[in-house]
């Protein structure tokens, strides 16, 4: 005779807000989210040096399907020189502004957790002050902190923006 006690356990469901916050810790130190960073500064300086290269007849599509391959881990089906200078000239606008809030989320972090560094004598007029470990405090948790968690899923947005545009225009 079997009883519950004989039979095997399934263990615990993990408890999903558990989850979710452990992912949102483990987002900055992925190598997906540097593999995003790096096409969101890298996507810029391909496209325009696409532009004039499309011009003379090279294959700027397949340059830009491989930088969406190697960094987003996305094939993208198409010609050797179809949709090359469209996406260069189209997506410039997106790439320039991805690049500038992924320059500036990521600059944030180091800047805000090295804070005493370049507060200068004065710090009883800056945020958390009037006291030095008040102004440190809330520039190294919501600054250094908070933007190190929110820096992944601002450019994994940005990124996917880029990649549908360059779904549209490289297929």
């Amino acid at each position: 005779m079997t009883t519950t006690r004989d039979l095997p356990t399934r263990p615990p469901a993990p408890d999903p807000t558990s989850v979710h916050a452990w992912n949102l810790v483990r987002a900055p130190f992925t190598a997906t989210t540097w593999r995003r960073t790096a096409y969101a500064l890298l996507a810029l300086p391909l496209g325009l040096a696409c532009i004039p290269l499309a011009l003379v007849g090279a294959p700027t599509a397949r340059w830009q399907r491989g930088l969406v391959h190697r960094f987003l881990d996305t094939e993208i089906q198409g010609s050797a020189r179809a949709g090359g200078l469209p996406h260069a000239l189209l997506a410039t606008p997106l790439n320039l502004i991805t690049a500038f809030i992924t320059l500036y989320g990521w600059a944030i972090v180091p800047m805000n957790l090295g804070w005493p560094l370049r507060a200068g004598d004065d710090y009883s007029s800056a945020w958390g002050g009037p006291t030095f470990a008040g102004a440190w405090a809330f520039h190294a948790v919501l600054g250094g902190i908070g933007f190190l968690l929110l820096m992944p899923w601002v450019v994994r947005g940005l990124t996917a923006v880029q990649l549908r545009v360059a779904r549209s225009l490289l297929s």
